[in-house]
């Protein structure tokens, strides 16, 4: 069983390489990313440097994105705000993922009451409009996490706490749905008959072959976790404003787009390329992915 997964994961990867635009995708992400990790070293430009002499200027040589209306260079706001916004989608991404694959397949194989419990909790998660609620859990909490874990570390905690525990969901029933199609295989019952524990069941046996669709709900909901802090900090209910993210440039941007568009392109243009890089590497895992992709 372990040589067939192998073999279906190489053919996976053969497929994903044979997709133009999911290849594109990771390169350009790959790329974001590497620049937002060594991009702060390379360029050596501290970003809360305070110039108001050169406030507003233009990209040119001496600052290659111009700066912003306190003279701080937007390159190295952009490279440092990218660790922040990635940081913050990767951890959200990594909550989501376990909450989703650890209720759903919780729930798939046990099934019974507690498969009917967990699935009207998750409707009930489904049924809130997340964007209001994540508003207001942020408002109401991030003093109280500013005084117990200081201002940036309290604020990423709840920030990918939330964002990540409102969207959990999609992986849960995919899971949950791979639970139940598979606790009934035969390879599955082979190894219960040989007296195999349901949690050695679980994550030997079915897990590994469940896992393919909740990669792709977690490839997607990175996008979806950048989108969503991006826009908590354009709202003013995010980080610090010592703290550049993308968003919180998007934001400071929002009163010079007459006289200095350029704040608002560069961040912004960031937020796109690395959303819809993911979006792209996302579809080329799910069309690889699927069974029926295969010859």
């Amino acid at each position: 069983m372990a040589g067939q997964r192998r073999g279906l994961w190489i053919d996976a990867a053969r497929r994903f390489r044979r997709d133009r635009p999911a290849v594109l995708g990771l390169v350009v992400f790959g790329a974001i990313a590497l620049a937002a990790v060594v991009g702060p070293w390379l360029y050596g430009v501290d970003p809360a440097a305070i110039d108001y002499g050169r406030a507003n200027l233009p990209p040119g040589a001496g600052h290659w994105l111009g700066t912003n209306d306190r003279g701080q260079d937007l390159l190295a706001r952009l490279l440092r705000g990218g660790r922040v916004s990635l940081t913050v989608g990767l951890a959200a991404m990594v909550v989501a993922t376990g909450l989703g694959t650890g209720i759903g397949a919780i729930a798939g194989f046990y099934g019974g009451w507690l498969d009917g419990i967990l699935m009207r909790l998750t409707d009930l998660f489904l049924s809130l409009p997340q964007l209001p609620l994540l508003l207001l859990i942020v408002y109401l909490f991030r003093d109280g996490v500013r005084a117990i874990a200081g201002p940036e570390t309290g604020i990423f905690a709840l920030v990918v706490l939330t964002i990540g525990g409102l969207n959990w969901m999609a992986t849960a029933r995919l899971i949950r749905a791979n639970f139940l199609s598979l606790r009934e295989a035969d390879f599955v019952k082979a190894a219960e008959t040989l007296g195999a524990r349901p949690a050695r069941l679980i994550w030997k046996h079915i897990l590994p072959n469940a896992i393919g669709p909740a990669i792709v709900a977690a490839t997607l909901s990175v996008g979806s976790a950048i989108l969503t802090e991006s826009t908590l900090n354009f709202l003013g209910l995010g980080f610090p404003p010592d703290v550049p993210t993308w968003g919180r440039m998007l934001y400071d941007a929002q009163n010079f787009l007459e006289i200095s568009p350029h704040m608002a392109l560069f961040p912004g243009l960031a937020v796109f390329l690395t959303v819809l890089s993911i979006n792209f590497v996302g579809d080329g895992l799910r069309d690889a992915l699927d069974p029926h992709q295969r010859r």
